[in-house]
């Protein structure tokens, strides 16, 4: 079977987006893995051949010689390091347009190069990052998942981008035991596991310790533990925070489910930083990013590495493989 190209976003073209995008497509140009770049190619390294396309069906035919760009103008010029919120239209029309690649089933899925929140926001971007907009895009707004991906952990966090303070004021059973259903289907349908195993994060330290230390685990997090199992679900907890990611314990889970962004992403960033890859559940569609930044401080220096980016368009083929064959019934 042939895989279909993965549509590479720009990201924001000030910071890190162009040098990776060079060195994954260098990195992956015999590799099997294709994609095309939708962006404006003045912004890329003068030294990467390109080669404009039409249409996504043509990368293919041009990838191991040059990289492929579904173009995009931006207004205006790029300085490496310096945003503009002039360009940030270009910015969001990249990836709307690379999601619609996608849910026409032209492109196998959508790789998403590190955008400024903050960029997007000056220029009237109301959402808080990739997340919520690809949902939004997929029309399945509220259903999105985060997890965090590497060879040696997945973690998924029930509460993502709100300060600590709403996490804890918004979390609930409903939204434990949903987050839950929808990694485990994703771990299925997309990671291949026939019975993938969650284990599931206290809140507080010691995980409550029997009520001393926060009910939260007794009044919420337990009942939709039990809520999970009565769905069929394989799930453990809930366990301490500061012993569930040891390299013993993590044989023991295909995902961990945590209750807040920093309890889940301080792990993997710790354990597995250049090879993470931020993956979307819950979307009509396969998305994947490099688990990193813009790096404006170190844009346009030749030094940034390109091993998230590279991982991240890796996985997104096998998700975008496996998925398809979840829906045929083949093995993945």
């Amino acid at each position: 079977m042939t895989r279909l190209p993965l549509a590479l976003t720009m990201g924001d073209p000030a910071g890190i987006g162009p040098e990776i995008t060079a060195g994954a497509w260098r990195a992956l140009r015999e590799g099997g893995t294709v994609f095309a770049w939708l962006g404006d190619p003045a912004c890329l390294p003068s030294s990467l051949p390109v080669k404009e396309i039409e249409t996504i069906e043509q990368a293919a035919s041009v990838f191991s010689n040059a990289l492929p760009v579904l173009p995009l103008s931006l207004p205006a010029p790029v300085r490496a390091g310096v945003p503009d919120s002039a360009n940030a239209q270009t910015v969001i029309d990249s990836i709307a347009r690379s999601v619609g690649l996608a849910k026409a089933g032209v492109a196998g899925g959508v790789v998403t190069n590190p955008i400024s929140k903050a960029v997007l926001r000056r220029a009237g971007f109301p959402h808080p990052g990739h997340t919520e907009f690809l949902a939004e895009l997929c029309h399945v707004p509220g259903r999105e998942v985060m997890m965090l991906a590497s060879p040696m952990l997945r973690v998924v966090p029930v509460t993502i981008h709100v300060s600590l303070r709403e996490a804890l004021d918004t979390l609930s059973e409903d939204m434990i035991v949903e987050t839950g259903l929808t990694t485990a289907l994703a771990l299925k349908q997309d990671f291949g596991f026939d019975r993938p195993r969650l284990a599931v994060a206290g809140l507080n330290p010691h995980a409550g310790e029997d009520g001393m230390m926060g009910r939260e685990e007794i009044d919420m997090i337990i009942p939709a533990i039990e809520h999970l199992r009565a769905k069929g679900v394989e799930v453990t907890g809930p366990m301490p925070p500061d012993t569930m990611f040891t390299e013993s314990a993590r044989q023991k889970y295909d995902a961990a489910l945590c209750m807040y962004h920093d309890q889940a992403l301080i792990p993997i960033k710790t354990l597995d930083m250049a090879h993470g890859v931020n993956v979307t559940l819950g979307l009509p569609i396969v998305r994947t990013s490099p688990d990193h930044g813009t790096a404006f401080d170190i844009a346009g220096k030749g030094i940034a590495e390109a091993t998230s980016l590279v991982s991240a368009l890796r996985l997104a083929s096998v998700l975008s493989e496996n998925r398809l064959n979840h829906k045929e019934g083949l093995p993945s």
